[in-house]
């Protein structure tokens, strides 16, 4: 009996299941790294304590209780604006991290993709004595000085907005007998846990949107 040919459609079946399989796999992981976000770099660019400047004893600079900074904050992606809420600083003169010696509040705004933006001023320390400081520097030591920040962000992505999100870091930041910062290049602010990610949310929303296509 000859072949009728019964059993050769699947084939063409089979191939245009493959290419639709494909295609989707490609959609859900374009629209996954278009949809993907990821938290601002915070860093501390400056930190000065004029009261540790080892060359300046004067009774005015022993009473200067200022520490001036500045605050970097890095959107690096191109494509996605962040909006914060009010940024709180809180400043620390470890190993004491119990009570802060100084606050402050960097109003929230909104930053473009792609943009950095700088935030310099200065905080007046209280409850704070200095003798542990001083002497560090003077026997040509350093001093630590810790900086947590946080506030809530959301990002803006094509045409909508994310819902919150935390962002808490914070770092040590070593300050030597000039009162200056040693790390010239700054010190990151990095989370203490592991970071919360929306990833696999915005992941399974590309995959319902390639089934709906």
């Amino acid at each position: 009996m000859s072949d009728n040919g019964e059993g050769g459609g699947c084939g063409p079946c089979s191939s245009i299941c493959c290419r639709f399989i494909i295609t989707s796999g490609f959609a859900a992981l374009f629209l996954w790294l278009a949809l993907r976000t990821s938290q601002p770099t915070c860093s501390i660019q400056d930190l000065y304590v004029p009261i540790l400047k080892k060359t300046d004893r004067s009774i005015g600079n022993r009473n200067n209780n200022s520490i001036f900074f500045d605050l970097k904050l890095d959107n690096g992606m191109k494509e996605k604006g962040v909006y914060y809420d009010n940024i709180s600083l809180t400043f620390f003169y470890d190993p004491n991290t119990s009570y802060p010696i100084a606050n402050y509040t960097v109003p929230g705004f909104h930053q473009g993709h792609g943009k950095k933006a700088h935030w310099k001023s200065v905080v007046e320390a209280h409850g704070q004595s200095w003798e542990a400081a001083l002497k560090n520097v003077s026997n040509g030591n350093v001093s630590v000085f810790r900086v947590g920040l946080s506030t809530k962000v959301r990002f803006k992505i094509i045409f909508w907005h994310t819902k919150r999100h935390n962002l808490v870091v914070g770092a040590g930041v070593v300050v030597n007998d000039s009162g200056k910062i040693v790390k010239k290049k700054g010190v990151k602010l990095k989370s203490g846990s592991p970071e919360r990610s929306c990833h696999l949310r915005l992941l399974l929303f590309s995959g319902l949107l390639v089934v709906l296509l």
